[in-house]
C-alpha cells in the first residue's frame, strides 16, 4: 500500500476485484463444459443472460452489438470475459462489449485483443467509445469484425 496526496491505495478497484473474480468463475465454468455437447450454447446462454442484466443503456447497446457480432463473424464463439460479452476464436478473444456500469465510466466500449486479424493495416484502435449505434455505426461495426476475424 502506498500513500499519495493522503489516500491509501490498495491495489484494485472493488469493481476490478470483481470483475477478477467473475472471470476465475468463467473459467471454472468453462473448464467443467470442455468436452460438452452443449459447451456452445451454454456459453452463448450465459453471454445472453449476462446482457439482460445489464441496466439500460448498457443493455440495448450490448443486444445490438452481440447480434451484430454473430451476424458478420458467426464462426466467433460467444463467451464471457471479466463478466463481460465476448467472442473467441479458436479458444483466445478477439473482441468484447464492456458496460460503462462495468466500472462506472462515461460510455461503454467495443474492443478488440490480439487475435484480432488488424495487423496489415499499421494502425488501427483497439477500442471505441459506443453511446449509440446508428445504421453507420453498425455497418462499420460490422465490417471491423469481418476483419477482425479474418
Amino acid at each position: 500500500m502506498t500513500k499519495e496526496a493522503g489516500k491509501s491505495f490498495d491495489g484494485f478497484t472493488e469493481a476490478e476485484r470483481d470483475a477478477m473474480k467473475e472471470h476465475a468463475k468463467e473459467l471454472k465454468s468453462a473448464a467443467g463444459r470442455r468436452g460438452s455437447g452443449t459447451a456452445k450454447r451454454d456459453a452463448e446462454q450465459e453471454v445472453l443472460e449476462k446482457i439482460a442484466e445489464m441496466p439500460e443503456p448498457d443493455r440495448a447497446l450490448a443486444e445490438r452489438v452481440h447480434a451484430i457480432v454473430r451476424a458478420a463473424a458467426p464462426q466467433l464463439a460467444p463467451r464471457l470475459w471479466y463478466g463481460q460479452p465476448a467472442y473467441a476464436k479458436d479458444g483466445k478473444v478477439l473482441c468484447f462489449f464492456q458496460g460503462a456500469s462495468k466500472f462506472k465510466t462515461k460510455y461503454a466500449t467495443f474492443g478488440f485483443q490480439d487475435a484480432a486479424h488488424f495487423d496489415d493495416v499499421g494502425m488501427w484502435a483497439t477500442a471505441f467509445a459506443l453511446t449509440e449505434l446508428t445504421p453507420e455505426h453498425e455497418a462499420m461495426l460490422s465490417e471491423l469484425v469481418k476483419k477482425a476475424a479474418g
